[in-house]
């Protein structure tokens, strides 16, 4: 049997509950969970936690193959090893075999996908040449010594690039080895280590707050590609909590009065200057609405899409214009959004969108909130680079 084993701590000192927290649209220990379970190489995924709030998060999660393992206080410490806690689960579960092989895997390696794992286990197999595997990516870099010797290269012929070979890191993404050999040698490596090589940009870890952005931006470049970006062919937005701030205003004489900010009105400029076509589907029915679509000059307007209207209503001008759902990029901010957001090549929300919306898979999980020019966000970070 494979056995994937994630262990996340809930005491976190650089980023408190960071396992949990939303990375780009999702619980950061889902993309490690995620990519071990749609390993088809791999039967059973194991996240070992101490912290029942993560504990509920990741049940919530419904990942296929995966369960949780209650890891002890004592393997749960700053100073406690990783090798510690893989132990107390050998130990505590009468199922595993000595033969069974491990796949330890990090959850703070997110942009880790199914397809290295299945590489990793192919070579950790290749006619059983290797004890264990690592990850590592390949730095095309040039190292010294601080007595000002070159680590991996001779200076005086320095290479070009192209006829470098660099030198491989270990990434922390994941390590391959049998039971036995762990509990024999207390490490996750043993004898004759094979390497399982990644893409340079996969080098990263979510250690520090400043981490955070810039693999999140590694993640939607190179990991959730396959909502190509250079597809979508229509912008759609709703308007209250996505245009607006969600608030309601009245005048003394009863007037309902909407706040709109005019950065999302360039924001559609932009989209149409770069050939996307514009949409707004609204539940509600004002001549508020009206006016600005008609000054944002937007191609379709659809008010009073009510009870799932939204995704009908997405339908049909995606129907008169010829084209899929899939070339949509809608962004939307609560329950009455939730089924054209799940339909769509691209969604996205404002920072204070419900909690139900910000679960949906791959949704982009906006800096702004709405009313505050978070169209113009989306178009420029993710529509418009």
């Amino acid at each position: 049997m494979v056995i994937a084993f994630i262990p996340v701590r809930g005491g976190s000192k650089s980023i408190p509950l960071k396992n949990i927290k939303p990375f780009c649209g999702m619980p950061l220990v889902y993309w490690t969970a995620k990519a071990a379970s749609d390993s088809l190489g791999i039967d059973k995924v194991i996240v070992a936690t101490d912290s029942d709030k993560i504990s509920e998060k990741v049940k919530g999660l419904n990942i296929p193959k995966l369960s949780i393992y209650k890891r002890s206080d004592e393997n749960a410490r700053d100073e406690s090893s990783t090798e510690s806690v893989l132990l107390e689960y050998f130990f505590s579960d009468a199922t595993i075999s000595e033969e069974d092989d491990i796949v330890l895997i990090q959850a703070t390696s997110p942009l880790l996908i199914a397809n290295d794992l299945k590489n990793g286990l192919e070579i950790y197999g290749e006619g059983k040449s290797y004890d264990s595997v690592l990850s590592c990516v390949r730095f095309k870099r040039f190292f010294w010594n601080s007595d000002g010797s070159p680590i991996n290269y001779e200076y005086e012929k320095r290479p070009r690039r192209q006829e470098f070979d660099g030198t491989l890191m270990e990434n922390g993404a994941f390590y391959i080895n049998k039971v036995k050999n762990i509990v024999r040698d207390k490490n996750r490596l043993s004898g004759k280590v094979g390497i399982c090589e990644m893409p340079e940009y996969t080098f990263g870890e979510l250690d520090e707050e400043h981490d955070w952005l810039q693999m999140e931006g590694l993640m939607r470049k190179h990991i959730l590609k396959s909502q190509n970006i250079k597809e979508i062919k229509l912008l759609i937005s709703d308007v209250d909590g996505v245009l607006t701030d969600a608030g309601m205003y009245y005048s003394e004489n009863g007037d309902e009065l909407k706040k709109f900010n005019t950065r999302d009105g360039m924001g559609f400029e932009l989209a149409r200057k770069a050939g996307l076509k514009t949409a707004i589907i609204t539940s509600e029915n004002t001549k508020i609405v009206e006016r600005r679509a008609a000054k944002m000059k937007v191609d379709f307007l659809t008010q009073g899409a009510k009870h799932g209207g939204k995704l009908n209503a997405a339908s049909a001008i995606c129907e008169e214009l010829g084209f899929t759902l899939d070339q949509v990029a809608y962004i939307g901010d609560d329950i009455n959004c939730y089924e054209l957001l799940s339909e769509v090549g691209i969604a996205a929300c404002p920072q204070d969108a419900s909690e139900t919306i910000k679960s949906i898979p791959n949704i982009y999980v906006l800096d702004k909130k709405g009313g505050s020019g978070v169209v113009r966000e989306f178009i420029d970070k993710v529509l418009i680079r």
